[in-house]
């Protein structure tokens, strides 16, 4: 068993969040759904848990109500190694009103934040040079969807 589970509060949609983020990833599965019991506090036989797995990561989605709404101060980050696969996440999780937002970060249309980034970029804007990584995070700040290309430019600028 994973020793940390990320739990995500939705209000009545977790099922159908569940079954939007299996449809994006294709490395995942269902687990387990537990239902509301008399003793609620939800509407008994209503959906209140759903075990699932993205990537062979665990998560589980709870209908907990409406009190706490998803934040960018809690986001997941998804590594890609080409373009192509940061255009077919960006493209399947910012769908259906989901919302761009800057440097590869985006909301789904849950309201969940997500940055989906290129797995080089970590080594680039780690580079002890200096002006290789403030080169890269220039370029950032003009993009909302990452173009890999464009900061890998940056990166080898002089």
């Amino acid at each position: 068993m994973q020793k940390i589970t990320p739990f995500l509060w939705f209000d009545g949609q977790a099922e159908e969040a569940v079954k939007f983020y299996l449809s994006v990833f294709k490395d995942s599965k269902l687990i387990a759904t537990t239902y509301y019991s008399e003793e609620g506090p939800g509407p008994k036989g209503s959906v209140m848990t759903v075990a699932f797995q993205l990537n062979g990561e665990n998560f589980v989605a709870l209908n907990g109500g409406p009190e706490f709404k998803f934040t960018e101060a809690i986001s997941f980050v998804v590594n890609c190694d080409t373009q192509d696969e940061i255009d077919y996440y960006w493209d399947k999780l910012v769908a259906g009103g989901g919302n761009r937002i800057q440097c590869g970060w985006l909301k789904d249309k849950y309201g969940l934040a997500w940055q989906i980034v290129p797995t080089e970029f970590w080594a680039w804007i780690q580079d002890k040079a200096g002006a290789k990584s403030r080169n890269v995070m220039k370029a950032l700040m003009k993009m909302d969807k990452i173009d890999i290309n464009i900061l890998r430019q940056a990166y080898e600028q002089e």
